[in-house]
């Protein structure tokens, strides 16, 4: 089994906690070697500014490839591809590129009049700049707006098309999951890399209630084992072992990188990763 190129994901800071919660994230997985860290855009873009802020902050103070998100609500196209000209006038030549989620309060995602209406129209603008690196969302079980799992690889494949060099999927709880999505994408003629996303398992009520937002299967054995856990007083040592066997089998698959979900929470991230064999450079963590 070798060794996984790895990648991780933060959210801007809201408040102060919420600041020195993320630079401390930051500061405890940098030493791990990431071939790249993302930033998250807030539902409905209202984190906008803040994701810019850290995206900058992470590049220039401690030297990660940074890759910022981007979406399709709430702006029109000039003032989209405003934002990312400031990225690229910043250095920041990564986007992952995203339809978005809905407005608090919506239920459904409407295009601004004057903006793109999908995450393809997007990425093809992104893509004519030819200044970016894009990498899309994928789906290994049916968003919850598709008609089927086919219909998430038709999707996929006209984002690669339009100009995304890879995707990141949506987190998953078994293995066969993004195995079988796998399989079926490259039956579609799907060659661009596709990395699964990894959700380490910080509170398992809450990770219930985001599966049920995302369409995330819960399979009965994890519920079970999760409730075991609890009455037992194990839920974080449940975790590790979980996330760091899901991870292990789909190195054996012949995956090559894991993306992982921090939630701005480092522990369990940094326990999977020492897992699977990742050390860090001596010389960042005594810096951070």
């Amino acid at each position: 089994m070798t060794t996984p190129r790895i990648s991780f994901e933060f959210f801007p800071p809201q408040t102060l906690d919420a600041s020195f919660r993320l630079w401390e994230t930051v500061q405890a997985l940098a030493p791990l070697k990431p071939s790249f860290v993302s930033v998250t855009y807030g539902a409905g873009g209202t984190t906008r500014k803040l994701t810019h802020e850290a995206v900058t902050t992470i590049g220039k103070n401690y030297g990660l490839n940074v890759a910022a998100h981007l979406t399709c609500v709430d702006a029109t196209r000039a003032e989209t591809l405003e934002i990312a000209q400031a990225y690229a006038d910043a250095g920041v030549t990564e986007i992952v590129a995203l339809r978005g989620d809905p407005p608090k309060g919506q239920t459904r995602f409407t295009p601004h009049p004057e903006g793109f209406a999908s995450s393809v129209e997007l990425i093809e603008a992104l893509a004519a700049t030819g200044r970016f690196t894009l990498r899309a969302g994928a789906y290994p079980e049916p968003h919850p707006e598709a008609t089927d799992s086919a219909a998430d690889v038709a999707w996929l494949k006209r984002k690669i098309d339009a100009g995304a060099s890879s995707a990141i999927t949506q987190f998953f709880f078994e293995a066969d999951t993004f195995l079988r999505f796998r399989d079926a994408c490259a039956a579609a003629g799907i060659a661009a890399p596709i990395i699964p996303g990894i959700l380490p398992i910080e509170s398992w009520e809450g990770t219930r209630r985001f599966a049920a937002r995302c369409g995330a299967t819960v399979p009965q054995w994890l519920d079970e084992a999760f409730t075991a856990a609890r009455g037992e007083g194990r839920e974080a040592l449940l975790s590790t072992e979980i996330c760091t066997g899901l991870c292990e089998r789909l190195l054996r698959e012949g995956v090559a990188d894991l993306h992982f979900y921090t939630l701005n929470r480092p522990q369990l991230t940094r326990d999977v990763c020492r897992a699977l064999g990742i050390t860090a450079d001596a010389g960042l963590e005594k810096v951070a």
